[in-house]
């Protein structure tokens, strides 16, 4: 199944002529008084008077543009699955059916997504073979992938762009057989893995204080709301009673347990609280496209751009193009997950009943070996400067994080980027040489360079810090990190159109924060000649 939609709003809005005039290019194609004939020439003579046009002025124009800053939006829906499902002993004759039993089903044969049940009634029916060697699996898959952008324009030249995004996946497998030739068929090996990530918004804890070597405040929030997550799935789980130990912790749900810790992470590390945050659905069970993280929806990013800025007053003298960029993206996800044979709800609850004597928690229906969070704002502010005189100046800022929780060893490893980048270039034709030389095309050598000279000086810092935190340990520890500053001078000049000629320079000095890792440095330069064979 798949939904594409396209959205152009800009075409609407251009239906209504109090609307048209808001935009230039909609506006372009006014109606023009019809032309004269010849039976009109005395009355040509006379002066036609047109009524202007109507158009929004003041605050009415600029609440008009608020309104109708929304100028497209795209949609893209997929929803794919599959299935196979091993020794069916009928025939399948036209369009994949056998027309005088009517199997395996219109439902089946136009894409209907089979389940447990659709495979237990085609055993019961015998059709399926009761070889006692057969030992392929069934095989039930279902992915979704969900797209959508909007674009916006509250202002001239201010474009802003927002995305959505999700993807989710599930394959169902087992082994349906019977095992002695006659005792009926059984389920062997029932396996669910899959896979969960959305687009995400987690800067609320992004530029709190970090020191590789400290627990940060954000890690001992989630440390603590690890018991207020324990009580709110304790209150729901029938099979629990309710019952809270003298630790805080609901009977099942442990401070270590993965039903508590997702949730507590996700709340501490997005700035939300644990009373509100979602919770994980296993109601679903082995439907294959139930999703036990529904909660957790797909949360706008965005990228900004500002262009308007040199036709301003006071600016369009200075400068040719002047642009100012803000970009965030962020994604949570589920690299993989997977059932586990030992969960039971025995009542239909849709809830964990059985009790893990080792861990002392309820046994989940999935298991999540690891969550992540990965965000950056590439940039969180860059700023590209072209002034009237050729000269080009660009400074910005980026900062990103990345998160990923061990649901294993209960392990957080946390990595933390800032990169700071200043750049310039200036170009020049009829540059002086000390010396004359001859260049290709000219009669004469001359001491002026005749094409566009180009300098340009770009420097980068940047700075990593990886650090490793341990539930209930108290400790964090620096596992890497590094600093790397590059400075790159270049000179560029095109003899001809066939012909670069680049001298350029690179250094790159990386620190590194940890003491098994030594510092690098690398230096690169010479002169870089480039020749074009095209014709």
């Amino acid at each position: 199944k798949t939904l594409i939609g396209d959205l152009d709003f800009t075409r609407l809005y251009s239906k209504w002529k109090l609307l048209r005039s808001l935009d230039p290019q909609a506006g372009s194609g006014a109606m023009r008084p019809p032309p004269i004939t010849g039976k009109d020439t005395a009355r040509s003579r006379k002066p036609v008077l047109q009524r202007a046009p109507a158009e929004l002025k003041g605050a009415a124009k600029g609440l008009a543009r608020i309104l109708t800053s929304l100028k497209h939006v795209q949609l893209n829906y997929a929803d794919n699955s599959s299935s196979t499902i091993y020794g069916f002993m009928d025939s399948t004759r036209v369009l994949g059916m056998n027309l005088q039993d009517m199997q395996p089903g219109w439902g089946y044969v136009f894409g209907m997504r089979p389940d447990t049940n659709f495979i237990n009634k085609l055993g019961r029916k015998r059709l399926l073979t009761g070889d006692t060697t057969l030992n392929n699996q069934n095989i039930i898959t279902y992915a979704q992938k969900i797209t959508a952008t909007a674009i916006l324009e509250p202002v001239p030249d201010l474009h802003i762009s927002i995305t959505w995004d999700k993807t989710f996946g599930k394959n169902y497998s087992e082994l349906y057989k019977d095992t002695t030739g006659s005792s009926g068929f059984v389920r062997l090996n029932p396996y669910m893995a899959g896979t969960f990530s959305v687009s995400f918004i987690s800067f609320n804890t992004l530029f709190t204080k970090y020191k590789p070597n400290e627990l940060s405040s954000t890690f001992q929030q989630f440390e603590n709301y690890r018991s207020i997550i324990s009580q709110r799935l304790g209150s729901i789980n029938k099979y629990t009673g309710g019952l809270i130990g003298t630790d805080g912790y609901a009977l099942g749900y442990g401070k270590y347990a993965q039903d508590v810790l997702i949730p507590a992470f996700i709340a501490a590390y997005t700035g939300k609280s644990p009373n509100k945050v979602a919770l994980l659905d296993e109601s679903g069970g082995s439907n294959v496209t139930s999703n036990p993280f529904s909660g957790y929806l797909p949360k706008p990013n965005w990228n900004i751009s500002y262009t308007g800025l040199s036709k301003l007053p006071g600016f369009k003298n200075i400068f040719s193009n002047f642009t100012i960029t803000n970009a965030y993206t962020s994604v949570l996800s589920m690299n993989s997950f997977n059932s586990q044979l030992n969960y039971q709800d025995p009542l239909g609850y849709g809830q964990p009943a059985f009790i893990d004597s080792i861990s002392g928690n309820l046994v989940p229906y999935y298991q999540v070996p690891n969550i992540t969070i990965q965000e950056q704002f590439a940039p969180l502010l860059d700023v590209d400067m072209q002034f009237v005189n050729q000269f080009q100046a660009k400074v910005g800022f980026s900062k990103s994080r990345l998160l990923s929780l061990s649901l294993v060893d209960f392990q957080l490893s946390e990595t933390r980027s800032t990169e700071f980048t200043i750049g310039a270039g200036f170009r020049k034709r009829g540059v002086s040489l000390p010396f004359k030389i001859k260049m290709p095309g000219q009669s004469a050598a001359s001491n002026k360079l005749q094409n566009d000279l180009t300098l340009r000086l770009d420097f980068s810092i940047r700075d990593n810090a990886t650090s490793s935190s341990y539930l209930d340990q108290n400790a964090s520890l620096p596992t890497g990190g590094q600093k790397v500053v590059t400075i790159s001078p270049s000179i560029d000049y095109v003899l001809n159109n066939r012909i670069n000629l680049k001298f350029y320079f690179d250094e790159r000095k990386t620190i590194p924060k940890i003491s098994t890792t030594p510092p690098i440095t690398t230096v690169r330069g010479g002169l870089q000649l480039r020749i074009s064979l095209a014709q």
